[in-house]
């Protein structure tokens, strides 16, 4: 699915419950995150859409290094050229992309939570057995507004993964929040606001104390990982996920 302009000059592609963001302005095109690899016709297919050209993409942003968030992101690097950037402390989980321990064990996890099993199958499906790493990233600089088209600015938001950031987007009122809040969790198949399962977080009580960053973007528009959309203001999402706590 491709939704142009869920927020201001940001276009969302979702697929198999994995999403993906490509940012626009006059000088050229960010994509944020890279999905699964089977998400690639789908980028050039908006791209078409919005009258781009793939030599129009200027960098890959990865708000952290998981598999489901690196997907095409090597394709995107040999083929048309670009940078990837990520965190530091996430830099060799963007080249090793599966090898990650989460706070409790993923491959058990889903005994527990059968209405996560579909949906992980539809992710497996995709193409999010098979992602292949990025061994020569580049840093990302947070703190102050990328030099990339859309000028984000970047915010270490640690937790989900040890370089996890988000990306806030003030002149668009938006916040792309990564996996730091979904509104649908994969391994648990819940809906709303709320970090991500302890099967797929380092540490959730991190993860919980960053949310207090995403509050303080004011943001009305936060864009996750997985799920829709959240369009009720940042500190509305939030509060959310904190009511919802540690799973």
């Amino acid at each position: 699915m491709i939704t142009r302009n869920v927020a201001d000059g940001i276009h969302l592609i979702s697929h198999a419950h994995v999403n993906c963001y490509v940012v626009e302005d006059d000088d050229g095109i960010t994509l944020v995150d890279a999905g699964l690899p089977s998400m690639w016709p789908m980028l050039q297919e908006l791209l078409d859409a919005c009258g781009r050209r793939p030599d129009q993409v200027r960098a890959v942003v990865l708000t952290h290094g998981h598999f489901d968030h690196v997907g095409f992101a090597l394709r995107a690097r040999r083929e048309w050229r670009v940078p990837v950037l990520v965190h530091g402390g996430d830099a060799r989980l963007a080249a090793h992309p599966y090898r990650y321990k989460p706070q409790c064990n993923r491959f058990l996890y889903p005994l527990g939570h059968p209405r996560s099993v579909p949906l992980l199958g539809r992710m497996a499906a995709a193409g999010a057995l098979n992602v292949k790493g990025v061994p020569d990233t580049s840093p990302l600089e947070t703190g102050a507004p990328l030099q990339v088209p859309g000028r984000p600015t970047a915010i270490h938001t640690p937790g989900h993964t040890d370089g996890h950031c988000i990306l806030h987007f003030p002149d668009r009122d938006a916040v792309l929040a990564g996996d730091a809040v979904v509104t649908l969790d994969p391994y648990t198949g819940k809906s709303g606001p709320q970090i991500v399962a302890s099967a797929a977080t380092k540490d959730t009580a991190q993860a919980l104390a960053s949310l207090a960053v995403i509050a303080a973007t004011g943001a009305s528009t936060v864009l996750t990982g997985h799920g829709e959309p959240w369009t009720r203001g940042a500190k509305a999402a939030v509060s959310h996920a904190l009511q919802v706590g540690a799973h």
